[in-house]
Order: C-alpha cells, then sequence, then structure tokens
C-alpha cells in the first residue's frame, strides 16, 4: 500500500481505540443502570456497535501488521503499483487521472484505482501513448495513456 493509505488505516485505528471504545464502553455502562438488559434496546444496540468496533480493530491491525507500504516516487518508466496515470477515453473524449493504490485504500470517487481492477491490470506495464482494451462490467472500453508521473 501507499504510504497514504498507511497513514490513513493508522489513524482510523487510533481513532478507534482512543475515541470510539472508551465512548461504547460508556455507553454499555450507561445502558446498564437502565435495568433489565433483556429488553433493553440502548444496551443490545450499544453491544452491537461494541462489536464492530472490536472487529474492525482486530482487521485494522491484522492489514497494518502486513502491510508492505510502498514509495511511488521511488519508481519511473513504465506503469507499475503507486503510479499516478492520465487516461482519455478513445470513445468520449474525456480525461481521467487514476493512482494505481492496494485493495484497502482504493476509492474510485477519488481516483484511487483498485491495483486488482480490470483497468489496473490492462495498464501495468504500458507507457504513455500506449492504448489498452478494457473489459468492464459496462462493456469493452478503449483508453490512452496520456501522462505517467509517479509523486
Amino acid at each position: 500500500m501507499t504510504r497514504a493509505g498507511f497513514v490513513a488505516l493508522d489513524e482510523e485505528l487510533k481513532t478507534l481505540k482512543t475515541v470510539d471504545r472508551p465512548a461504547i464502553i460508556r455507553d454499555i455502562a450507561e445502558a446498564r443502570a437502565h435495568g433489565d438488559l433483556s429488553e433493553n434496546a440502548e444496551y443490545h444496540a450499544a453491544r452491537e456497535r461494541q462489536s464492530f468496533i472490536e472487529g474492525r480493530i482486530k482487521e485494522l491491525e491484522g492489514l497494518i501488521s502486513r502491510a508492505e507500504v510502498i514509495d511511488p516516487a521511488k519508481f519511473s518508466g513504465s506503469i507499475k503499483f503507486g503510479a499516478t496515470v492520465t487516461l482519455v477515453d478513445e470513445d468520449s473524449d474525456e480525461e481521467r487521472t487514476y493512482q494505481i493504490v492496494g485493495e484497502t485504500e482504493a476509492d474510485i470517487e477519488r481516483g484511487l484505482l483498485n491495483i486488482r481492477s480490470p483497468l489496473a491490470r490492462a495498464l501495468i506495464g504500458k507507457d504513455e501513448g500506449d492504448s489498452v482494451e478494457v473489459r468492464t462490467p459496462g462493456g469493452d472500453k478503449s483508453y490512452e495513456i496520456l501522462a505517467i508521473r509517479y509523486i
């Protein structure tokens, strides 16, 4: 994953441990104080939220412990992990820019393209000026690579 992706996961983990976990513990204690737990919706909702938080903490700890952080600025040349690529759709002439990132940090709305996506797999190893054909769920698409940057 990229440094930015690692930092985002680490910050989420710290927030879960220092803010969310203590808050849910207080919520559970408060709900318990209301009496009969078998019919206490607040208590059950808080326990469910606690379960989600603890599961997410375990997931993030596992991801962070296995993470291999890659600095894309050290790369150059053809498209590799971490490359920021500007493409033009050969049918619509629409330009788009994506950075190829790991699965956990992918967010297509923010231009972060999952390395396992069909488009990223088609781009790996290509150079500026190359055309790529991609089979997508919406049909076949053709793109020309306008620029490759490593930042």
